[in-house]
């Protein structure tokens, strides 16, 4: 390899594996293994040295991700690369000896839910928050306007109204977003709130564990002695009896000393599937707000406040290019961002339209096979069981009409063609039709929990 491109490539490699990652990775595994890691690239590209926080992140991090990211590196490098892991250095380690009798350990390794004293310093209860997701770096747009403001107001009043509140949407919306930012303005309007967030999955585990072990006090001494709940994905909770037991029993105790609980899940109570009856109705009692895929001009705002945010001013042509392009959800833009950047820094070129089309070939090329109108035509009419033909026929019943005009929403949405381009693909018709059914879509599906996730369904299905 020439040794220029080598010595150009050491402080790209790791980042640009990074970016792999977080494209392939669910946002809460890749926020919780891999975004904390620090790697070292040595400067002849044979070995890259890996910093985790603990022994037990290094070990889950050697077992579930280390040959992927030995692969990454080795791609990106076109060398053999040897990785090690190794335990990050400790700043003032206090010895385990110097601990008093009251701390006590929780879990794996935790700190129990009460503050503990060590060397006379006090350890806040760990709450798990992410500490850069906040309502002032959330971007608010129509699509989440209405959780937004359910979120500040529950940060701002907790366990007082909207107790639970319940919030759906897709993937990578920001629904996880919303979820910290409430646990981080109670914690700066509190310091002293005991606060949690975990995935769905880290509470199953919990609850495996103190089965096994016997400690089921211990649990219900943390869960149930919180202020403030965040739980995300509670979908996870399905066919797991022991673990809805639980978590109803947490529900009912918080609920009754008036903390708060704030869920996340791919779908409103009610189409969760396999989970017990009684919890739904506790799910559905409080609020449920949804999270929609962000409309053009939120978008756009979030490449550049995102792209501000990694020390690199975004053009706002490129930004409404990338943002047409890329409508599915927050995540997916930002790993659009993510490879617009490192193709910038590796080939050191000005970011612009042409090198935001270079760097997303393979995901423009992939959108641009899969979604025609054709396409949405024929999924939609097999959805609600009525012919293709009827897509661009004169009959108006409702039947026909309403899937006509959910077909020209999606049209609109999901595809580059204008109002006119798509009325002529539906029999010819005005584009002001089209308008029209765009419009109420857009207005029914906030306020239409079954319609929204009919669309849902329909998106992730014409998506792939």
């Amino acid at each position: 390899m020439n040794e220029v491109l080598r010595q150009s490539l050491v402080p790209d490699l790791w980042q640009n594996c990074v970016d792999h990652l977080a494209q392939e990775l669910p946002e809460q595994q890749f926020n919780t293994w891999i975004k904390p890691l620090v790697a070292d690239v040595a400067q002849d590209l044979s070995k890259v040295t890996i910093q985790v926080g603990n022994r037990f992140k290094l070990d889950w991090v050697r077992a579930q991700y280390a040959s992927r990211i030995v692969a990454l590196l080795e791609a990106v490098s076109g060398q053999p690369i040897l990785l090690e892991l190794v335990l990050a250095p400790r700043e003032n380690p206090i010895k385990a000896t110097a601990l008093p009798q009251s701390f006590k350990v929780m879990g794996a390794a935790e700190p129990a839910g009460l503050s503990a004293t060590i060397d006379s310093a006090v350890v806040p209860f760990k709450s798990r928050l992410n500490t850069a997701l906040t309502f002032d770096t959330l971007i608010e747009g129509t699509a989440n306007r209405m959780g937004r403001a359910a979120a500040m107001h529950v940060a701002s009043s907790l366990g007082q109204l909207y107790n639970p509140l319940f919030i759906y949407g897709g993937v990578g919306l920001g629904k996880t977003h919303l979820v910290h930012a409430i646990g981080n303005k109670l914690l700066a309007d509190n310091p002293a709130a005991k606060i949690l967030y975990i995935h769905a999955e880290q509470f199953v585990s919990d609850v495996v564990k103190a089965y096994q072990r016997k400690t089921f006090d211990e649990f219900k001494e943390r869960y149930h002695s919180l202020d403030l709940l965040l739980i995300d994905d509670v979908q996870f909770f399905a066919n797991k009896d022991r673990t809805q037991e639980e978590f109803f029993n947490a529900f009912e105790a918080l609920l009754t000393k008036k903390s708060h609980i704030v869920m996340t899940s791919d779908t409103y109570p009610k189409g969760l599937t396999d989970i017990h009856e009684r919890l739904v109705s506790r799910f559905d009692s409080g609020l449920t707000v949804a999270i929609e895929p962000p409309e053009l001009e939120m978008r756009v705002a979030i490449l550049i406040r995102k792209a501000e945010a990694e020390g690199t001013v975004m053009p706002e042509e490129v930004a409404f290019f990338v943002a047409k392009n890329v409508r599915s959800n927050v995540r997916e833009l930002e790993g659009a961002l993510r490879k617009i950047l490192a193709y910038s820094r590796f080939n050191q070129k000005e970011i612009s339209i042409q090198l935001a089309r270079e760097a997303l070939r393979d995901l423009l090329s992939i959108q641009n096979r899969q979604i025609s109108v054709e396409n949405i035509q024929k999924t939609v009419a097999d959805y609600y069981k009525i012919k293709v033909a009827d897509m661009y026929s004169k009959k108006r019943p409702a039947s026909i009409a309403r899937p006509r005009q959910i077909a020209m929403y999606l049209a609109k949405e999901l595809t580059q063609k204008s109002l006119p381009e798509i009325g002529e693909l539906f029999g010819g018709r005005d584009h002001t039709t089209v308008l029209h059914a765009v419009r109420k879509m857009t207005a029914e599906r906030q306020l239409m929990t079954e319609l929204n996730q009919q669309l849902h369904v329909l998106e992730q299905t014409l998506k792939g």
